[in-house]
């Protein structure tokens, strides 16, 4: 499962301006539990918006709990990862076919089917394999139960695979999922300046009017020994960021030293061995974000490059390590830099 990055610069409770006995903005502010993780939103309403609760909030998430989450034995993935047949439900649906995008457009760098390796690499829901470190024979036997392509939808709704063992895992896109699901329950009650952030991952639409400025959001420093907390701060309008990384989410063999972290290549089996440290893409919406992240961290710095140049409806923070290893940036240029 993807480590979350970004932190949020929020401030809590009601603002003053700088004028004295001038009332703050009305806003909300809700915080709970989503995904294995937080959730915190910050929505500023407007004269004709409709009323917002914190259930109204939690009900979206439950729902996308009980369709995607790995961790729910009764969810509906889980229930399918058991060989059971059952019909999608709208949420399935539209990952689905979001993770499909993002999988034929990184050549299958991007693969949910990898789940069987997560959990066999100790990075899922189940128990990690004895000595998979030093036994390639197990990581060429579960391999090939990995590929999108595996996966089909058929006519009446129903998802099929063509291995019985295939393990999917939408965790790399789940959470920017639900933070799309809550945006548009947001917007379709009327709220057109609001926050929305789960386990790091960011959707900002208009600004913050409480600051009558863009929504700022930090990007995390992976030499905190040697540096400031934050690398960076971007402004962010209508726009949704995520970030995935390598610098937390790890293991290392007490036998060989060898660091093992929990981003897998799925042509090759194993954890990737890359420069990059940390990659924040900006998207028109989160689902698209939280995978091209995944991804990129698969790719590799040059390559990550390369693809963005490609693509430009994409902008990103890339933070890696240079040939000695000192720590660098690169941005593409949509990029907003605060600080």
């Amino acid at each position: 499962m993807k480590s979350t990055i970004l932190k949020l610069l929020f401030i809590f409770g009601f603002l003053l301006s700088c004028k004295q006995n001038k009332p703050a903005p009305r806003a909300y502010y809700f915080e709970g539990d989503a995904l294995g993780t937080t959730y915190h939103i910050k929505a500023f309403p407007s004269e004709d918006s409709k009323i917002i609760k914190k259930k109204d909030v939690d009900s979206v998430i439950k729902a996308i709990n009980a369709s995607l989450s790995t961790y729910q034995p009764n969810s509906l993935i889980s229930s399918i990862n058991k060989g059971e047949v059952l019909k999608l439900d709208q949420h399935f649906i539209d990952v689905y076919k979001a993770a499909k995008k993002i999988y034929r457009e990184t050549g299958g760098l991007y693969d949910p089917t990898i789940g069987i390796l997560v959990n066999a690499w100790g990075f899922g829901p189940k128990e990690k394999i004895k000595n998979i470190e030093r036994d390639s024979t197990i990581v060429d036997s579960l391999k090939r139960y990995v590929g999108y392509d595996f996966l089909s939808i058929d006519e009446n709704g129903f998802l099929k695979k063509r291995y019985p063992q295939v393990y999917i895992d939408y965790n790399s896109i789940a959470k920017g999922y639900a933070i799309d699901r809550v945006g548009k329950m947001l917007s379709d009650k009327g709220i057109q300046n609001y926050l929305v952030e789960i386990g790091g991952e960011v959707l900002a639409k208009g600004k913050n009017v409480a600051k009558n400025r863009a929504w700022l959001v930090a990007i995390d420093n992976p030499d905190r020994q040697h540096g400031n907390k934050f690398i960076s701060e971007i402004a962010l309008t209508n726009k949704a960021i995520a970030t995935s990384g390598n610098y937390r989410k790890y293991y290392i063999d007490p036998k060989t030293g060898r660091k093992y972290v929990h981003t897998l290549d799925p042509k090759t089996g194993y954890p990737v061995q890359r420069h990059i440290l940390s990659a924040s893409v900006i998207a028109d919406n989160c689902t698209l974000a939280d995978g091209y992240a995944t991804a990129f961290m698969v790719m590799g710095y040059k390559a990550a490059k390369k693809f963005l140049k490609l693509h430009p409806e994409l902008q990103a923070f890339l933070v890696y390590s240079d040939e000695q290893g000192k720590i660098r940036t690169f941005k593409t240029e949509g990029v907003r830099i605060v600080h």
